[in-house]
């Protein structure tokens, strides 16, 4: 059975739509009930009703307290009967009323490695700090700011000559790909979180092909 999904944007929503992409061919078993952004011009919304996805904008310059936006987004994401929320470039720090009635079913993606990097701008980070490898993360969120329990990580080379941009392509590139992968484990309810470990049951301990640990599962790894 599907799981009820709803996404989180600010901008382009390319996350969105790799996650889109991979309901629409099968492999993932995702229902999307809603898109919500927090810009009226997030490229993410058109994303969605292009798809036929269900949308809202809530600005968060409309709310002087974050307790009340937050409020705001719970109860259309309840109203929309969500099960798990993805936050797909989602440029908020959430506060404890809305990670309270979603509790363990909220999810982000990061480009870096984390812990390292955290927060924005952290291709910039990497590319200025002249790593060699680089990376993204999808993780569980808490109340610290890219913190939670790491689901899956990929790592990419990073280069000399490296910038934020193309640095940033290359970690894009896999962060499509694992991203839906996290969402497809937890919509098997494959994923246990142990203390600050994730263990994926049936994942293989041998690292992929793409450097991603867990391993990326066919068709994410095609």
């Amino acid at each position: 059975m599907a799981i009820a999904l709803g996404v989180l944007v600010s901008g382009s929503g390319s996350n969105l739509q790799a996650i889109i992409d991979r309901v629409g061919d099968g492999s993932l078993d995702a229902d999307i009930r809603i898109v919500i952004a927090n810009k009226p011009d997030a490229q993410g919304l058109e994303r969605a009703r292009k798809a036929g996805i269900t949308t809202a904008c809530v600005r968060h310059d409309e709310f002087p307290e974050r307790e009340r936006f937050d409020r705001e987004l719970v109860r259309l994401l309840q109203e929309a009967k969500v099960r798990l929320v993805a936050l797909a470039g989602f440029m908020r720090i959430l506060t404890p009323v809305f990670l309270t009635p979603f509790a363990g079913r909220v999810v982000n993606i990061h480009p870096a490695l984390l812990p390292a990097c955290p927060g924005l701008r952290a291709q910039e980070q990497q590319a200025g700090h002249g790593v060699r490898l680089a990376g993204c993360t999808v993780h569980f969120v808490d109340e610290e700011m890219d913190h939670g329990p790491i689901i899956i990580q990929a790592a990419v080379p990073a280069y000399a000559d490296d910038d934020e941009a193309t640095l940033g392509a290359r970690i894009l590139e896999m962060e499509h790909r694992i991203y839906p992968q996290a969402l497809q484990w937890i919509a098997q309810d494959r994923v246990q979180v142990v203390g600050r470990q994730v263990v994926v049951r049936g994942a293989s301990r041998t690292m992929g092909a793409l450097w991603a640990n867990p391993p990326l599962e066919r068709p994410f790894d095609s």
